[in-house]
């Protein structure tokens, strides 16, 4: 990159802030501004948001529009939602005008997954455009997607994939703990399963489908179960208390069939404080094929450094990928962006 990129900040929540401090640290990275859905914020000094304790001139815009034509970005990373219809109007405006897009909602690591005609909408809508697009993520986007299909590269043949991801949703606020049912009774934990306000984790079918499609599998269906993590004993956390005989997280689990064979099953119990009862959190591949490969690591990548991380690395791939709709198994491995030693 001959020249510092301008990047746009959408999003002023931990993620999108994590992203804006760690883009102010890059040499070759120019932070130029920010967007944000609460109008309340709109004006706040974005340094002042993001916990800096200091000003750094860049107003907090609440329209999208008016933010890129004023910021003139080069790049915008996408930190305001997780599902693709909230994303597709905010990554339409950025690609009309042009912009590039680095997006962590969950489920853009994969939108064909679920919304084939949106994607290649999305798509055409690039290329017309001269822009890129990419999503992004700790998961998905790499622990149980592209970190096991790049394993799958030392493999003759492959049978059948397991990867299983125990993490830690202590760090995290009001709005994931609710997805996961945290705190609630196992009957609300069941209603909630019912009526869509519990919904574990969001992202199995985008992991599922860029696995299959990479590795050529046909996938006849996915059946997905989510089953209440009860804790024995107490566990707190900022914002939630979770009692003796209440639900402390979801054991969410994605198995894809091929007929009656199963191909490739996921697996992602999240839970707060899952030391006090002895768990350990870690990421584990298992990969059956020839040769057999097996890959632990513990405890746990970090997922909100991870995709805070992988946001801004990936900064530079879709800055240089020809106009399009890309998943990460489709761009080159991100590595570190390090500044100047």
């Amino acid at each position: 990159m001959d020249e510092r990129v301008r990047v746009l900040v959408l999003g002023t929540g931990q993620m999108g802030s994590g992203i804006a401090r760690l883009v102010l640290e890059k040499p070759a990275l120019q932070l130029v501004g920010a967007y944000g859905r609460r109008t309340q914020r709109a004006g706040t000094d974005l340094g002042r948001a993001i916990g800096l304790g200091r000003d750094l001139g860049l107003p907090i815009g609440a329209d999208l529009d008016a933010v890129v034509a004023r910021t003139r970005p080069h790049v915008a990373v996408q930190a305001t939602c997780s599902r693709l219809a909230d994303a597709l109007p905010e990554i339409y405006t950025l690609v009309r005008r042009g912009v590039r897009v680095v997006s962590i909602a969950e489920e853009m690591a994969y939108p064909a997954a679920t919304a084939r005609e949106d994607a290649a909408a999305l798509r055409r809508l690039a290329i017309a455009h001269g822009a890129a697009v990419v999503g992004t993520g700790i998961n998905p986007g790499f622990v149980l997607d592209l970190l096991v299909i790049t394993l799958t590269g030392v493999c003759a043949d492959v049978r059948s994939i397991t990867a299983t991801r125990v993490n830690d949703l202590s760090p995290y606020g009001p709005s994931v703990l609710g997805m996961q049912g945290v705190g609630l009774t196992v009957a609300a934990f069941r209603e909630g399963l019912t009526d869509g306000t519990v919904v574990g984790h969001v992202g199995f079918p985008q992991s599922v489908r860029m696995i299959a499609d990479t590795l050529g599998w046909t996938i006849d269906r996915i059946e997905e179960t989510r089953e209440p993590i009860v804790t024995r004993v107490r566990r707190e956390t900022p914002f939630v208390t979770v009692e003796p005989g209440h639900v402390a997280g979801c054991l969410h689990t994605a198995a894809a069939y091929r007929g009656a064979q199963r191909l490739i099953t996921l697996v992602h119990p999240q839970q707060v404080h899952p030391h006090l009862e002895g768990v350990e959190t870690g990421d584990t591949i298992e990969i059956a094929g020839t040769p057999t490969v097996r890959l632990t690591g513990r405890p746990e990548i970090p997922g909100g450094a991870g995709t805070v991380a992988l946001a801004v690395n990936m900064i530079p791939r879709v800055l240089h990928a020809p106009p399009g709709l890309y998943a990460m198994s489709d761009l080159p491995v991100p590595a570190a962006m390090l500044g100047a030693e």
